[in-house]
């Protein structure tokens, strides 16, 4: 992996400016673009009545131009997001792949996070084929499978059943190996609506302030099965749910296993407290490291089409399905890759 610049130029509680109004002279090229060298030195600010960073989003710069200088040899990448998101085109999933055009995907996963394929026409069986190349499928144990694979999670929405998968989240993080990504396939989608955003949570976690960093340091969260899927059902049904599947605990900031890149790991849907404390306890400051999905500068947005196929690094990014289509028909089906110990 390429080494990455400190953010340098962030300013934690630094005090508002209006320097930069002045212009800027043409500058290096980088990513077939012509960049501008600033004649200023641009910072961050935070707004402290709101704890909000607005400004020039410095934490990005050396990673949204060292993935626009990558090449590869089996396909061809359009990165779509500033840190995250690319476009792969050139390659079709459901062929018989190589071992070496595989592991290009995998390497295009690590550095993109979330990779966008178009046209891609899968039936059950090889869109299953083509997630075990990347490692052992998960079963989900309470949401709906595909009649022909139990590999596939179905997600049909629409007029008999909403979506409410409109909140960032990881994907499972109640398990105790947590999926490493997953591969989402649209089988129908809405004429306008149904779009699925991703947050890079690296970018999540750079950006805190050094005081932030250091309160979460070492910290740890209980993440819950029945928070989610337990929601209207009755105290016993809840802890029979939580026999079968115990709350765990993860580092709120983790360490990714194939990039070495920390990145926060907490979401409001399935992280009930940080451990010793109480849930009212933890909330504020839950609170406040899940708003790092919510800034534009950290995302990527896919608008779907029928045949699009995601594949998005769980760890590395959080997502949210827009719920804006009902009562239209929206149909996906996901299968999800066992990953490793949150760490």
């Amino acid at each position: 992996m390429t080494e990455r610049a400190p953010i340098g130029a962030q300013a934690n509680g630094a005090r508002w400016n209006d320097a930069g109004t002045s212009g800027a002279v043409s500058g290096a090229v980088a990513g077939g673009a012509v960049a501008t060298a600033p004649r200023f030195a641009p910072i961050a600010a935070r707004m402290p009545e709101y704890d909000l960073m607005v400004g020039p989003f410095l934490h990005l710069t050396a990673e949204r131009d060292r993935l626009a200088g990558l090449r590869w040899q089996y396909f061809d990448v359009r990165p779509v997001g500033a840190t995250l998101g690319a476009e792969v085109r050139g390659i079709h999933l459901g062929a018989q792949l190589t071992d070496d055009a595989v592991d290009e995907i995998r390497r295009a996963l690590f550095e993109y996070k979330v990779l966008f394929f178009r046209d891609q026409r899968l039936t059950p069986d090889r869109h299953v084929a083509f997630a075990a190349r990347f490692g052992e499928l998960e079963l989900h144990p309470a949401l709906p499978a595909n009649g022909e694979r139990p590999e596939l999670v179905r997600f049909a929405k629409g007029a008999d059943m909403a979506g409410f998968e409109n909140a960032w989240h990881h994907d499972v993080t109640w398990r105790e190996r947590p999926s490493m990504g997953a591969v989402l396939h649209a089988i129908s989608v809405p004429v306008v609506g149904g779009d699925t955003l991703f947050s890079d949570m690296y970018a999540a976690y750079e950006s805190l302030s050094d005081d932030l960093k250091a309160r979460i340091e070492g910290l740890s969260a209980v993440h819950d099965f029945t928070r989610a899927f337990g929601r209207g059902r009755s105290a016993e049904e809840q802890d029979s749910m939580r026999a079968a599947h115990p709350s765990v605990v993860h580092p709120v900031v983790c360490t990714h296993a194939a990039t070495g890149r920390r990145h926060l790991y907490v979401n409001r849907i399935f992280t009930d407290r940080f451990e010793g404390m109480t849930a009212d306890e933890s909330r504020p400051l839950l609170d406040r490291l899940c708003r790092q999905a919510d800034y534009p500068e950290h995302q990527v947005r896919l608008r779907w089409e029928p045949d699009t196929v995601a594949f998005w690094d769980n760890r590395a990014v959080q997502h949210y399905a827009t719920s804006d289509y009902f009562p239209y028909t929206r149909v996906m089906e996901r299968a999800s890759v066992i990953g490793d110990h949150p760490a």
